[in-house]
């Protein structure tokens, strides 16, 4: 612990600054994860066969309660959908889509700060550079002999600790974008096709399954 605090306070007044970056992407990491990982997660195949075979014994109140009982994208876009007094192919089509548009972005939200995080912070590490390679060229020019090797070694520890601290930070924030993407992106593809498959058996159209 001592070490990683001694390496931290070496690199100067820059790594508080991406320190606040990193904590504030950690924070929308959490957030986010339990929204897309924890809430949104389940299990898409069995839910939507059974849905699926509900609606086709005609057991509509039966898979609206089946519905109900998850606040997950998946069963809150089949419980708008079945709500549907309408069973005209358009109507439901339309149902579908501002249905996605009230759910879909729940999953989405605030992600998009997760790359502008790691921009800044990679930003902020080389200012950190740039601050301790002047410093050091400064302690060159202007400390005596006895301490200019000091202040020397003192600046360039500044600029490498800023700078490796602001990549760290952007490599993790990217890497944590890129997985809550690649989720929320995976959840939104099973919403397409359960509409899909719901909007045609509910009008008695073939079901066909998308991309199996």
């Amino acid at each position: 612990m001592r070490p990683a605090l001694e390496w931290f306070r070496t690199g100067g007044p820059v790594m508080y600054f991406i320190l606040v970056v990193a904590l504030t992407g950690l924070a929308i990491f959490l957030e986010r994860f339990y929204v897309v990982i924890v809430r949104s997660r389940i299990n898409a195949t069995a839910f939507v066969e059974r849905v699926m075979q509900l609606v086709r014994a005609q057991k509509t109140d039966d898979a609206m309660r089946l519905c109900a009982q998850s606040h997950a994208p998946l069963p809150d876009i089949g419980l708008l959908i079945l709500r549907s007094k309408s069973r005209e192919e358009a109507d439901l089509q339309s149902v579908a889509d501002a249905a996605s548009l009230s759910v879909i972005p729940r999953l989405t939200r605030r992600l998009q700060y997760l790359p502008m995080l790691a921009n800044v912070a990679t930003l902020i590490g080389l200012l950190g550079t740039i601050y301790g390679l002047k410093g050091a060229f400064a302690s060159v020019a202007a400390a005596s002999a006895a301490t200019r090797s000091e202040r020397l070694a003192s600046g360039i520890a500044i600029a490498l600790n800023a700078t490796g601290f602001g990549l760290a930070t952007a490599i993790l924030l990217t890497v944590t974008h890129s997985y809550l993407a690649s989720q929320a992106e995976s959840i939104i593809e099973q919403v397409d096709e359960f509409s899909a498959r719901l909007i045609n058996t509910l009008i008695e159209r073939p079901d066909v399954q998308i991309g199996r």
